[in-house]
């Protein structure tokens, strides 16, 4: 197989998504750093050498591994994954924040291992598809195969509970699945599933039924589950065409919910305004289009369907946060990818771009 040299589009993306996202972090935080400065110092170093600094290096590392390593190893990384996801719940290792059990903390370190999670079933789930072949258009191989694989981290992450990283795992699953080659029937009859059971959820989980209600009328609890999507809103209508200037956003303190978190991109919207919001959608943008090129010129099955996992994985996340802080879909409390905090985040996502590049090393030209 002849090999060739990165990407080069590819990575100019992901590194003007990284820096850029850097600074909208540093300067989203200083809210934080008003609030409580010895938080503000954690939470900067953990931005900075957990996720941006660990993560550059678990890039160029797996920019070097031949990315059929994975597929060797894929149902063991997929089984530890969903181990240690398991560990939140148990008593002395997992912790609760905001009324959610996602973190273990070893060492003193926290961690969110639904990330790895995420990575674990791209990569068998790419494994499975590549394998099945043409049995994929059949009911057994292939509808019930994705419902048994992404059931079983939906169990996990519905219980924590992290509607909104099941929802982007499913729909980076189905991606795989329809360029796998899904009948069409299989995939509408997916789509009706999650979205009864969204409606079913919505039923006995409180909070995903006031998310549907605020979506479609955000003034109806301004103090209450309307407050953050109102806060944001007014954040980006503050910004105008060229924003406050970096550093300027008022909104960040004591005013938007989670400035560093989920409304981070209301943050930017007010810096750097219209002109501003707009470059990072559009640098999603490009980096989809480079990232499903690679896809297409993967030289197998299996290459091509885990970059089409990662992809639609980043670009699925930080969709359904823009979107939401736009008031264009419900609040997920899904952080945006490249600029939240979240130094486990960061150095995942990191991590999978490696896994990208190295694969684009061995396009068909």
């Amino acid at each position: 197989m002849k090999t060739v040299s990165f990407d080069k589009p590819f990575l100019i993306a992901v590194i003007l998504l990284t820096v850029g996202g850097f600074f909208i972090f540093s300067s989203a935080s200083l809210g934080l750093l008003a609030r409580d400065g010895a938080e503000f110092s954690s939470v900067a170093f953990n931005q900075a050498f957990f996720g941006l600094f660990l993560g550059t290096i678990a890039l160029i590392i797996n920019s070097k591994i031949h990315y059929r390593f994975w597929r060797k190893y894929a149902l063991f990384i997929f089984l530890a994954s969903i181990v240690l996801t398991l560990l939140v719940f148990v008593p002395g290792l997992g912790f609760t924040h905001g009324g959610a059990q996602r973190w273990i903390v070893i060492a003193g370190f926290s961690f969110q291992p639904a990330e790895l999670l995420k990575i674990g079933f791209i990569i068998y789930f790419a494994a499975w598809m590549s394998g099945i072949k043409e049995k994929v258009t059949s009911f057994s191989y292939g509808l019930l195969s994705f419902i048994g694989i992404t059931g079983i981290t939906g169990l996990i992450l519905l219980k924590q509970p992290d509607t909104g990283t099941f929802i982007v795992i499913f729909f980076a699953g189905l991606a795989m699945f329809v360029v796998a080659g899904a009948l069409w029937r299989h995939v509408g009859l997916l789509l009706l599933a999650v979205f009864c059971g969204v409606l079913i959820l919505s039923l006995f989980r409180p909070y995903i039924k006031d998310r549907i209600t605020t979506f479609l009328d955000p003034s109806k609890d301004s103090l209450g589950s309307g407050y953050q999507i109102q806060q944001s809103l007014i954040a980006i209508g503050s910004g105008g065409i060229g924003g406050r200037g970096f550093g300027q956003s008022v909104q960040k303190f004591n005013f938007l919910p989670e400035p560093i978190g989920d409304s981070i991109f209301a943050v930017a919207g007010e810096e750097f305004g219209f002109i501003g919001a707009s470059s990072i959608i559009l640098l999603f943008l490009f980096f989809a289009f480079r990232g499903l090129k690679i896809s297409i010129k993967a030289p197998d099955s299996f290459g091509r369907l885990l970059v089409v996992g990662i992809v639609i994985l980043i670009i699925s996340q930080s969709f359904v946060n823009i979107g939401a802080i736009l008031g264009v879909l419900p609040l997920s409390g899904i952080p945006l990818v490249f600029v939240s905090h979240g130094g486990t985040a960061l150095f995942m996502t990191l991590a999978e771009i490696g896994i990208v590049l190295n694969i684009s090393k061995y396009q068909k030209r």
